[in-house]
């Protein structure tokens, strides 16, 4: 007996299908994935991330914002992301052909900084994520495992919670990891004042 495979979704499809039922989803390669809800935790971190994130453009007058739910398209696989933590550049919407209609963007120009928030789907964040938002050209992308779930060739053995900020340099992504009472370092905001260890108290 030959199985049919399961039909794959473009974005337009996947965009048409997407109910207004409260749960999130996400594309992965044509496959529609239900996010599991956030624990309370979870949702401490993003919120706290999303403060410190705000204080610091509002400071600096900064054209950017955070919005409750937006997507991601990457540019060749159809994928599309709701990330944890997603700083818009409002000023590149315009230029943005899904903006309006389906609160989506595809352009890096449109975000300076995403944050993935790592929960039990870690490789997610660390494989499949880390590649599409690299290939997208994203100029920094966080992976912030504050529940130390990644694999231990990235947190260490023992497992220690860590922040990852990526950066964007020649197109590959460096990836610098952060623990305890170390200074997150942002190209983003050089002057962000936030360690590591202020991010995992949030969870607590």
């Amino acid at each position: 007996m030959t199985q049919a495979l399961p039909k794959l979704l473009t974005f337009n499809e996947f965009s048409e299908w997407y109910p207004n039922d409260g749960k999130r989803y996400e594309l992965h390669k044509g496959v529609i994935i239900e996010m599991p809800p956030p624990t309370g935790s979870h949702e401490k971190v993003v919120a706290f991330l999303s403060r410190k994130l705000t204080v610091e453009f509002d400071r600096l007058n900064l054209p950017y914002g955070i919005p409750k739910t937006a997507l991601v398209k990457t540019p060749t696989a159809e994928s599309a992301y709701s990330p944890d933590v997603l700083l818009l550049n409002l000023n590149n919407l315009d230029n943005e052909p899904l903006f309006q209609k389906q609160s989506t963007v595809s352009q890096a120009a449109s975000v300076p900084i995403v944050i993935e928030v790592v929960s039990t789907n870690w490789r997610d964040d660390y494989y499949n994520k880390f590649r599409d938002y690299e290939e997208m050209g994203i100029p920094e992308y966080w992976i912030a495992d504050y529940a130390a779930l990644g694999a231990r060739k990235l947190i260490g053995n023992p497992k220690q919670p860590t922040i990852f900020v990526c950066e964007l340099v020649d197109g590959e992504y460096q990836m610098t990891p952060f623990q305890g009472n170390t200074a997150i370092s942002s190209p983003t905001f050089p002057q962000l004042n936030l360690t590591a260890q202020q991010i995992f108290d949030a969870a607590n």
